[in-house]
């Protein structure tokens, strides 16, 4: 694909993240979409195959960049504590979430949506979080030594990682910033792991009782 060729289709699914997050899928039109991107409509049904390949394509590139963050974490835990990749997992993702706060919000949104796209993505996508959730949290806190299952655990995280980006007005009340800012990472960061720890420190103070407390890494 050309440069120029690149840039349009780019442009076109920048255009569909705004209107499909705005306006919802079905109330956004091909022609919307390419009078935001500005180009030709038929350039669309010639990337894209038309509205429903492009919201694919949405929601791909959002999917890829966030399951590799999981994915490389994961491997990780192979030679380096797990704790430290846990937690540099729970801020990375929270950091790609709030650059792309807008395709978040409607991604994690649609597939709330019982449709044909949303149940494939559930059976694909969701279950390879759910996997490198799953083998990073194990690492962390065992599968029967914590005071939670691994299991509550991943449902909590999740819902703690996606909420401030599917009702980011509410964090806005609570909190007096939006999902977006910087020093909202860092603080919600914290916040996250001073709530993990405190789930799992009754296992922690049997298990690592010798063991000095692990240093946060606080790098992207």
């Amino acid at each position: 694909m050309s440069g120029q060729a690149g840039i349009a289709k780019q442009s076109i699914i920048e255009a569909a993240i705004e209107l499909f997050t705005t306006k919802g899928f079905k109330g956004t039109t091909i022609r919307d979409i390419a009078a935001r991107a500005r180009v030709n409509s038929a350039n669309i049904s010639y990337y894209f195959q038309g509205k429903q390949g492009l919201l694919e394509a949405c929601l791909i590139s959002f999917f890829e960049p966030y399951l590799s963050l999981l994915e490389k974490e994961n491997k990780k835990i192979a030679w380096e504590d797990p704790e430290i990749c846990f937690h540099r997992v729970i801020r990375k993702i929270l950091v790609f979430q709030s650059e792309h706060h807008l395709l978040t919000r409607f991604v994690w949104r649609e597939i709330t949506i019982d449709s044909q796209i949303s149940r494939e993505i559930i059976s694909s996508y969701l279950m390879k979080e759910r996997y490198y959730f799953k083998e990073l949290a194990s690492a962390v806190i065992g599968e029967h030594h914590s005071s939670l299952p691994v299991s509550m655990i991943i449902i909590q995280l999740k819902g703690m990682l996606t909420t401030p980006f599917l009702n980011s007005h509410y964090i806005s009340e609570v909190w007096g910033m939006h999902p977006k800012e910087p020093y909202f990472i860092e603080k919600y960061y914290d916040s996250i792991i001073d709530w993990l720890q405190e789930v799992v420190k009754v296992q922690k103070s049997v298990r690592h009782a010798d063991r000095p407390p692990v240093q946060v890494i606080k790098t992207v």
